[in-house]
Formats: structure tokens, sequence, C-alpha cells
């Protein structure tokens, strides 16, 4: 689908990318990783044109369409719903051409509609839409009135729904919350055509990638597998370097040593030529030089509070008076508690964070809590606040001003800001050096509390494993919002839900609310709300394509519901097969075996009855609609 052959390319006075080599296989979902500022976001400009190659060493097939998401989209009076629909050219170019068309030609539009399945693209768009956190009543809403999050994700929907055949999504879990990049993850991994991924969040990189492409030392090297393969594929092939080096080493040293002892012997110099020879051919193996990252410094507090550290008494809070956000709070919190923070974009997760921080305060009920608590927050906005003509070296100046200038340039260090960046302005730092020295400088006095709003959205996968390793020794409570799944389940060991105007302790775990986020999203673009397609009736040739207003599912969500009770019938059926020849072939000395079996067959059949069942419902629902 993609061939990259010996790429070299240099610009900004770096090099890139040198002899670079990398073949795609169609529909192939890739992780595209690395480190921050290898260059991933320039190779992508490289393969959508924005960049020129220096001549043909990037190959795609001929009219291969090209996907991506590079800004937001535009805030124009058309509603959401429409604008996603016009995101497939084919079937936008198609409506309109249904308005000036002559009925001669209209039963050919409408057979191409049909074959393109054109009815269920409201139904598709909607669903979409719903995964990525809006709700039914913004589908009528003009894009004019979303803010420029949100019409990111309106470009990311576009993208999804359009399915070019290579798609190019840079950090699209940046602008998502936890449900947005759980139904991400789920939608990736049925995407039907190839898929190239620029992300830090192992997670989707597990759950959604068939392949990761590595970028480091200016070469592209492609492997097998989720990123947990990618990583044990790579210790192995350093493994074997290392071992290959140093095999290579004691050969070298071996033949060194014949040299040196016989090269002034005349019966041995033909030998001894021999031996300067091969040593001369020997290619010297290098090692890749190591990646390291610098750790976070979390300080734990230097005594316990007596507990409960945070108590929350039908507590209500909000921005207006008598217009609370969050109602009736009732929760409790230890010192030793890690609770991760669920729920969607617009449920209150921030305004809870500002309340436990003390930036709001409950407008009834109580929040009980030691005079001597200290809170440490770090939030997503903070990153963007900075002042850009800052340096490293000023903003550590106002928070110790007591220190010497070698205690601050110490301390920048130990964030991982070396000397030559430290006088470096805001705006020349990269998001990951900013959300560093953010989250230390959070967690610099030691807190009690660590409230953490999205941390890793500018860091890469090692940074991310840093602040990982820096939580787990953090002895005080955090309280964890994040749409990183793998840092959810890693830190976190209890879950609250907000949700409804409230926070509650969730039942469950990871995989059960990443369960939930799917089949919410599948439920509400079962039923969107729809804008009717304002092409005319046909004069002749089949049926109009529109969007159905009935109540229910659509005919082609009913016809996927048919299909996948029939294919399950034919899989239990199957199995029945088999345990019927099992039953046969059975020792009758053997009783457990066949009682065993026997169970297994009355659940198999039990199992068919009730798959039939659904198929006949939705085979009469079908029929019905």
């Amino acid at each position: 689908m993609l061939q990259i052959k010996d790429l070299t390319f240099s610009a900004w006075g770096r090099p890139f990318l040198e002899k670079a080599s990398v073949s795609v296989p169609p529909g192939a979902k890739v992780g595209l990783v690395g480190r921050n500022g290898v260059g991933k976001s320039t190779l992508f400009k490289l393969i959508l044109g924005e960049l020129q190659a220096p001549g043909d060493e990037i190959s795609l097939p001929k009219q291969a369409r090209i996907g991506s998401v590079d800004q937001e989209h535009p805030a124009t009076p058309v509603t959401l719903l429409d604008t996603i629909l016009e995101a497939d050219e084919e079937r936008h170019t198609l409506m309109q051409r249904l308005e000036t068309a002559d009925p001669e030609d209209m039963g050919e539009i409408w057979e191409r509609l049909i074959s393109i399945d054109a009815e269920s693209a409201p139904a598709r768009a909607a669903e979409i839409l719903v995964g990525l956190g809006f709700t039914q009543e913004d589908l009528d809403r003009p894009m004019s009135e979303f803010s420029g999050g949100w019409r990111m994700r309106v470009a990311l929907a576009a993208a999804l729904f359009a399915e070019p055949d290579i798609l190019l999504l840079d950090e699209p879990t940046n602008y998502l919350d936890l449900e947005g990049a759980l139904w991400l993850e789920a939608r990736l991994r049925k995407y039907p055509h190839t898929a190239i991924i620029i992300s830090h969040d192992r997670e989707l990189l597990n759950a959604s990638c068939t392949h990761i492409l590595h970028m480091a030392n200016r070469r592209l090297e492609l492997y097998t597998g989720g990123y947990d393969a990618f990583e044990k594929a790579r210790a192995e092939k350093l493994r074997l370097l290392e071992a290959t080096r140093a095999k290579q080493d004691a050969e070298r040293a071996h033949l060194q040593a014949f040299v040196d002892r016989f090269k002034a012997k005349a019966s041995k110099a033909a030998q001894a030529q021999s031996r300067v020879k091969r040593l001369a051919k020997m290619q010297p193996i290098s090692l890749p030089p190591e990646e390291r990252v610098a750790p976070f410094t979390l300080p734990s507090p230097p005594r316990p509070l007596a507990p409960p550290l945070i108590r929350l008494e039908k507590a209500d809070v909000g921005y207006e008076p008598g217009k609370p956000v969050l109602r009736n709070l009732n929760l409790r919190m230890d010192e030793d508690d890690r609770i991760g923070l669920l729920g969607v974009n617009g449920a209150g997760k921030s305004t809870f964070a500002k309340m436990i921080a003390e930036a709001l305060k409950p407008e009834k009920g109580d929040y009980l809590h030691s005079g001597k608590m200290k809170v440490g927050w770090f939030h997503q906005h903070q990153i963007e606040a900075l002042d850009p003509d800052d340096t490293a070296l000023e903003i550590i100046r106002r928070a110790m001003p007591e220190a010497s200038e070698s205690s601050r340039r110490s301390r920048l260090a130990q964030f991982g800001l070396p000397f030559e960046k430290q006088e470096t302005k805001v705006e020349s730092l990269s998001g990951g050096e900013r959300a560093r020295l953010l989250l230390n400088l959070v967690a610099m006095e030691a807190p009690h509390v660590l409230i953490l709003d999205e941390p890793t959205n500018h860091l890469d996968i090692d940074s991310r494993r840093a602040l990982l390793d820096a939580l787990n020794e953090y002895q005080g409570a955090v309280i964890l919002i994040t749409h990183d799944r793998s840092l959810m389940e890693l830190v976190a060991d209890r879950l609250w839900l907000a949700a409804d105007g409230t926070v509650k302790p969730f039942d469950g775990d990871m995989d059960d609310y990443a369960r939930f986020v799917i089949d919410r999203a599948k439920a509400a673009g079962a039923k969107p709300r729809q804008v009717q397609d304002p092409s005319p009736e046909p004069v002749a040739g089949p049926a109009p394509v529109k969007a159905s207003r009935k109540d229910g599912p659509s005919p082609s969500t009913l016809r996927f519901a048919a299909k996948k009770a029939e294919e399950k019938m034919a899989s239990l059926t199957a199995r029945l097969a088999r345990i019927d020849d099992e039953l046969a072939n059975a020792a009758v000395a053997n009783p457990k075996a066949l009682g065993d079996l026997s169970r297994e067959r009355a659940k198999v059949q039990s199992d068919l009855d009730a798959a039939e069942a659904t198929w006949i419902e939705a085979e009469e629902a079908l029929a019905e609609a």
C-alpha cells in the first residue's frame, strides 16, 4: 500500500531520515512510534506531499485516497450531521446531482447510491459522532456553535466516516477524553483500509495496531504486532546484536593477537597477512545509542494526616448560585487512595478537581479536610497559560525565591531540563518539556493529594512510563483524569464516575467501563436524529434513498443484527456437531468425560436456541421496516 525506499530528507538545518525504507502492507493498522522530535509528523507531511521528498522514494497506489486530521473543522453554518455526511465526497456529489439530473439519469444515480449503502450513512455518521462524545441533540447544531476542541473531533469524525485508503492520524487521543479514546480503539481495529497512527498511548497501540513502525536514528523499521510485541522483539534484537558484537570482538582480539605474535616471523608471514586482511574486512557492529529519559520527581508528604484525608457530605458545587454542576456528593478519600475519575467531557470531572483543589467552594454541604492538607493540581490548560517569553530558570526562581542559583539549576536538571534548555524561552520548548516542568513544579512541595488532569498529553511513551514509576513511588493520594487507559489501569485502584450531575464509585474495572462506553455509542448511533435529504423524488428508477425518521433501528442496523445472529447460529451448529461426534466416540468406561460432554451439549443447544430466536426477531423487524 505504501512504499518508502532509500528516503533521505533534511530540513530546518537537521537531518530527519537517511536511506530509510519500509513497505506497509495493505489493510495494516500501523502505530508510528519514536521519541518526541524524531520527525514523525514530518514523515506524515512527506506522505501527504506537504513536504517534497528529493525524488520518487515514496510510492502509493494510483488514485489512492489519503485522509488526515490536520486542523479543526471550520465554524460553518452547516449542521454537525450534514458536515460529516459531506465528507463522503461520492455520496455528497451523487445527492447533489439528483437535484438537477435528467429523468433518464436518475436510475443510474440511485443504483450507485444503493451500491455504496448511502441509506445507512446517517446512522454510521451518528454512531461515529456519539462515539467521539457528541450527543443526539448536537447533530442538528451548526458547526459555528462548537469550540475549537470539539471541531477537532469533527475533523476526526469526518476522516473516519470518509474511510480513505490510507488514514493518517497524528496523536488522535490528545483531544479526546478516555471515553472517546476507548471508542477510537475499537473503531480503528475494524477500519477497513490502511491506517497509520502516531501515538504514545500504549493501550491504543496494543489494542488497535497490527504493526509498529519505529522511527529512530534516521531509520524506519517495521515490526509485527502491537507495542508490547514490538518492545519484546526490539529487546531480543538488541540482545542478539550485543551477543554478535561480543563474539566479533573476541574474534578480532584473537586475530590481532596472532598478527602481533607472528608478523615478524618469516615462516608465519603469510598467515599473519591473511589475518590482517580478515581484520580489515570485518565490519564493526554498532549498537543503537541508548535512549535515556529523565525521571519525574514527586516527593511524598513528610508526615501522614489523620484519616479520612477528604470527606464530602451532601456537597453541591458549581459556578453560578443555584446552578450546581455536581450535586449530593458523598465520598471519602484516604491518603493511600488512587482514584481514577471517569466520565465524558462536560460531566463535571474538572469541576470536581477544582473543588478538591479549593479553586471552587461547595455551594451546599460539607467539604471536610485537615487544615494542614496540601494539594498539588496539574491541569492541561496550565501549559497553554505559560508566558511564551518566560524561561524555565525564571519560573523556578519564582518557585524557589530563597534558593541559590546553582540549586535552582540543579533542580531543573532533575526535572529533565539540561543546562542549555534552562534559559530557553517557553515558546521554544517542546510540549513534553513544558509538561515535565509543570508536573515537577506542582509536586515540588510534597503535597498530600496530587490531582492530575490529562498529564500525558505531551509525553512520549518512555516519559509516561517514568511518570508511572514516580506515581507508584509517591506515598500520597492521587486523583487521576486521563485518556491514557494504560496509565489509568496501572495507577488507579478505585474508579469514580462523573455522570448525571454527580460523582459516585464505579462498580467494575476498566474492561467493564470500555464495554459500557462502546455499547452506549452503538445504542445511541442506532437512532440518530437525522436530517432529511433534500433530494427530489426520482421520476424513474429505484425508490429514493432517504434517512428514515421512524423510531427504532434502521434497516441497515437490523440487517447487521440478523447477519450476526445467523453467523452465531452457524458457529454453534458446527460446535454441536463436533460434540455429537465426540459423544459417539467417547469411551463408555469414562462417565466423567461423558457427563462433561453432555453438559456442554446442553449449554450449546441453549445458546443455539437463543441465537435462533434473535435471528427470527431481527428478520421480522427487518421485514416490517
